[in-house]
């Protein structure tokens, strides 16, 4: 069993950046691929960016050079490094953990792009 704990979410005016952290327990992190989805109001949640088990890295494309995840198994942690951010990219954000069968998410953290 994993549990995951998101954190850094906040307001920013656009353009701004955050850093959002997920941290694990219960297991190693780096037996796992990690993601982070984000759902915005009235839609699905989508995919935003993985980390590997292997540690290679994949993006949905409207965040390429945007976004970076990155992971520190000593830490059992996973961040997610957003800049230049849009209005678009309020939503929940949200950690997940998957293994095999084995699929973990965290509560979220709201991120949220006004002026």
């Amino acid at each position: 069993q994993v549990q995951l704990v998101e954190s850094g979410g906040d307001s920013v005016q656009p353009g701004g950046s955050l850093r959002l952290s997920c941290r694990a327990s219960g297991s190693l992190l780096r037996l796992y691929d990690m993601a982070w989805y984000r759902q915005a109001p009235g839609k699905q949640r989508e995919l935003v960016a993985v980390s590997t088990s292997g540690e290679n890295t994949n993006y949905a494309d409207s965040v390429k050079s945007r976004f970076t995840i990155a992971r520190d198994n000593a830490k059992n942690t996973v961040y997610l490094q957003m800049n230049s951010l849009k209005a678009e990219h309020t939503a929940v954000y949200f950690c997940n953990a998957k293994q095999l069968s084995s699929d973990y998410w965290g509560q979220g953290t709201q991120v949220t792009v006004s002026s």
